[in-house]
């Protein structure tokens, strides 16, 4: 033990120097940092989980109830609602919990296990969106010609995702890199703060796997997905172009959501990764980790609710109307041919293949998709 020198009256006394013990962030709260902010964080959780939880739901169980809309290029949508479900049940709830308690007190197992599940659902939804971004590029662009979206390439992009993000998610727990407490002691995550370079090696390869290639894919989809578009209406009246714009910023609010939701993480976890003694305030380090999960939030919002067709749904759900317009449009005079297809598919039925074949091939016959991009509320089929 470590002895402090006190001289009294010239003669030495050698008292024990006062040691704290070293942070437990499975048995107390880290110093420092007062009980409010638990709270805050806890409430700001609770909020997050409890609007993600009855979203992605609404959107599961919605597309169950209506069989029209269980298209194949709605098995994207719905299995990013799944994903995103999942998240806040496990990180989300987890974190409520935790928050309220000011540390982890659910133990190393727990915190492994929550950290596992976490990254890998997380990773799941992201990735959905990168192939969603190239499931409406194929729809749009049709690079395979008169190729058409189908179950079986929407099912083997299903299992692509999970699988892939499988594989990049699991290493931590065999022993490359780990899942352990962060900063603030109330959630898990892979350790961003090793010094080791074989913890770096999965840190780079992570990143280039799970954020950096996703995002690539999907800035690629939708800028090619921009120029057909803007091809297609060059020439044309002002409303005949007006779908087109309204793809257009939609396209520019998903990227944007998408940077707002994952940049600041990644960011913060490149940071520490080549600085790892950098000192930041556990406070200040919470904060990416939180943007991540409001994903789960504004997720089905931008690529769900926004959508006219299904939102008729959600209302037919709660006020037992009948939905004419997924069950008898064709019986309806003065209905557009937009009004009896998709929306995605009826934009891409006016974009030329290369022969009056494929035209035909190509000619729109899948209805009420609720993953497709908007056109204008005109257009839709009325209910």
């Amino acid at each position: 033990m470590d002895t402090l020198s006190l001289s009294v009256n010239a003669v030495s006394h050698a008292e024990p120097t006062p040691q704290t013990e070293p942070w437990d962030p499975f048995n107390s709260p880290i110093p420092n940092v007062e009980p409010w902010n638990f709270t805050v964080l806890a409430v700001l959780m609770f909020v997050v989980t409890s609007l993600s939880l009855c979203e992605n739901f609404l959107v599961m169980y919605v597309t169950f109830r209506f069989k029209k809309l269980r298209q194949p290029l709605n098995y994207i949508i719905v299995n990013l609602a799944l994903a995103d479900f999942l998240v806040s049940l496990t990180g989300g709830l987890i974190s409520f919990l935790t928050n309220a308690r000011g540390y982890f007190f659910l133990g190393r197992w727990a915190c492994v296990l929550e950290g596992f599940a976490v990254t890998f659902f997380g990773i799941v939804a992201l990735w959905s969106l990168a192939v969603l971004s190239f499931e409406r590029f194929f729809v749009i662009c049709r690079p395979l010609g008169n190729i058409r979206l189908q179950a079986k390439h929407a099912a083997l992009g299903l299992l692509f995702v999970w699988t892939f993000s499988f594989i990049w998610t699991f290493p931590p727990v065999l022993g490359w890199n780990r899942y352990t407490i962060s900063k603030i002691g109330t959630t898990c995550e892979p350790d961003w703060y090793s010094t080791t370079n074989k913890d770096h090696s999965y840190i780079i390869t992570f990143f280039s796997t799970c954020f950096i290639l996703p995002l690539g894919v999907i800035f690629f989809c939708y800028g090619k997905l921009l120029r057909k578009l803007r091809k297609v209406s060059h020439g044309r009246l002002a409303t005949a172009r007006k779908p087109e714009r309204q793809v257009t910023r939609m396209v520019i609010v998903m990227i944007v959501a998408f940077m707002v939701g994952w940049t600041p993480y990644a960011v913060f976890s490149i940071l520490v990764t080549i600085h790892p003694s950098i000192h930041l305030d556990p406070r200040l380090a919470s904060i990416p980790a939180f943007f991540s999960k409001t994903a789960a939030v504004y997720n089905p919002i931008i690529y769900v609710f926004m959508n006219k067709q299904f939102r008729k749904c959600l209302i037919t759900l709660f006020t037992g109307a009948m939905l004419d317009n997924l069950n008898q449009t064709s019986e309806r005079p003065g209905i557009t041919a937009e009004s009896q297809t998709g929306e995605m598919s009826a934009i891409a039925a006016r974009i030329p293949v290369g022969t009056s074949s494929q035209k035909s091939d190509d000619s729109p016959t899948e209805c009420g998709s609720f993953a497709q991009l908007p056109i204008p509320e005109n257009k839709v089929c009325p209910i």
